[in-house]
């Protein structure tokens, strides 16, 4: 039997951490869905759907243990049609475990064949979130080295740098 994980975030855009994330999942699971997971009802996001899965397929294309999705609804919903079980999802600080045990609890609440992982995030990617590499990028700094090659080049074109 297969320990799937599904991986989920809005990964807008994808970052070093997040690939990191993956890389290291990959130990400890036969696989890993990388889910785009979506409310259409929240404020837009930079990145199209289309285009996150287009970057994070480019990111993962030598991973045959990786794949890529998108759903708008309960990810533990996701999850069960996925064939998985399990939540991969990483910790930088004491305010995102708050965040993210409330989210294990209520998922756990809503379907208790589901687990929740955590893994604590590399120390090199401690500070990096998609919304701080955002705002940077934004006002013209440099995020090389905290995004994969193909996310750096997309910031790029979208702040017309």
């Amino acid at each position: 039997m297969q320990k799937v994980a599904v991986y989920p975030g809005s990964f807008d855009p994808i970052t070093n951490g997040h690939v990191d994330l993956i890389k290291r999942g990959l130990g400890m699971f036969d696989e890993i869905i990388v889910l785009i997971a979506y409310n259409p009802n929240k404020p837009t996001h930079l990145f199209s759907v289309e285009e996150r899965m287009k970057m994070i397929s480019d990111v993962v294309i030598n991973q045959e243990r990786v794949r890529v999705d998108s759903y708008a609804g309960l990810v533990v919903d996701y999850v069960r049609n996925s064939g998985a079980n399990v939540i991969l999802r990483g910790l930088r600080a004491l305010s995102d475990f708050e965040y993210e045990f409330q989210l294990a609890l209520i998922n756990r609440r809503l379907n208790r064949d589901v687990e929740t992982v955590f893994l604590m995030t590399g120390y090199k990617w401690f500070f990096t979130s998609s919304q701080i590499i955002k705002e940077a990028a934004s006002m013209g700094g440099s995020v090389k080295g905290l995004v994969p090659d193909n996310v750096y080049q997309q910031l790029q074109e979208k702040f017309g740098k």
